[in-house]
């Protein structure tokens, strides 16, 4: 059973004959939905992470419930209708710099949907009148901090953190402008990216020790489960271990996993079966379209074997144009000639007229 399931690893020293133990602990893979949900709704687990990835100490947080669920049929019969459950956690926080907004997506599989959602989502934070507070000139927006755990890596390899932070800059000496000012800061937003598959065996820094917890090469053949030491942790990051631990033994999010994995290769599969679909509807416009043009094409053979027919005809009429041309021709030229002959013969008849007088 889960809940037992600590197991020791004893290394003998020959050397000192000391015996040096390693505790590993199974934990919730918290890239479920479920068990990231679990793990957030305890507020001070929810702090600390927020705080290790911005940097900023969460002074108080507000989470937002962001549950969304939709019916998804098909007409197929091996793809029922059901239900699916996605998280989107939001929550306003207060820090020392003021209050925000950070919303987070757990994505563990890349669909293609994927940015489109993300961004309709940020959409709905930048207009909601949630994220205003109200101020003696009228509401306020705060500004929004985005955090992306992606399953699948975006080919920025060897890179678990990816920070996207906008700066202000001078245009003429390109020097950075460190003013605060809320009308830059409520229309841009910074932003941190996990590429969950960059965390292996990167332990940098106390933040990718602590994201760790979220390194598939440690999971178990049951991939809801991860095995982890939490020795490899700092003492300050030990309570979110031991809520996955928590969460490892609650029967309710172990089922809630399952079915996570079941909505996930519908998806997958669903996703699959309509790429099919649109392929196999573009090979048909693709043939109707070859059809049309061998269509034009035999039409264009049979317009230039009729111009050709007729550049013949064209051609015969030339020739029998010029054939009569050189006809009349000669015809000109025996006129030609016997109007000469008859103007010589005029010329005779009449030196004769004129001897007899």
């Amino acid at each position: 059973m889960w809940d037992h399931e600590i197991n020791f690893f004893v290394t003998l020293h020959r050397e000192t004959g000391k015996c040096e133990k390693n505790m590993e602990v199974k934990i919730a893979n918290p890239i479920y939905d479920t068990v990231f949900k679990y793990m957030m709704e305890d507020n001070a687990v929810a702090k600390l992470l927020i705080s290790s990835i911005i940097g900023e100490k969460v002074i108080r947080l507000e989470p937002k419930p962001q549950e969304h669920t939709s019916e998804k049929e098909k007409d197929k019969q091996e793809f029922p209708s059901l239900t699916v459950y996605r998280l989107d956690f939001s929550a306003k926080i207060k820090t020392p710099g003021g209050q925000k907004v950070v919303i987070i997506e757990m994505q563990k599989a890349g669909l293609p949907t994927d940015i489109m959602r993300f961004r309709r989502y940020l959409g709905e934070q930048y207009t909601s009148p949630y994220n205003c507070i109200t101020t003696n000139e009228g509401p306020e927006a705060i500004q929004i901090y985005s955090l992306y755990f992606l399953g699948k890596d975006l080919g920025i390899c060897d890179t678990p953190v990816l920070s996207v932070l906008p700066e202000i800059k001078d245009v003429a000496t390109d020097k950075i402008v460190k003013t605060k000012n809320i009308f830059i800061d409520s229309l841009n937003h910074k932003c941190w990216i996990v590429q969950i598959n960059c965390l292996k065996k990167r332990r940098r820094t106390e933040l990718e020790q602590l994201l760790s917890v979220f390194d598939q090469s440690n999971r178990t053949s049951n991939h809801h489960i991860l095995n982890v030491r939490e020795e490899d942790f700092p003492e300050k990051f030990r309570p979110i271990i031991r809520r996955l631990k928590m969460a490892a033994s609650n029967s309710a999010v172990k089922q809630q996993m399952k079915e996570e994995d079941e909505i996930v290769r519908y998806l997958r599969d669903f996703a699959r079966i309509e790429i099919t679909k649109a392929l196999k509807e573009k090979a048909k416009e693709f043939e109707e379209k070859d059809k049309a043009i061998e269509e034009k094409d035999k039409t264009i053979e049979e317009k230039d074997k009729t111009i050709e027919e007729k550049d013949k005809t064209i051609e015969e009429k030339d020739k029998t144009i010029e054939e009569k041309d050189k006809t009349i021709e000669k015809k000109d030229k025996a006129i030609e000639k016997m109007s000469e002959e008859l103007d010589v013969l005029y010329q005779e008849i009449e030196i004769l007229r004129k001897s007899k007088k």
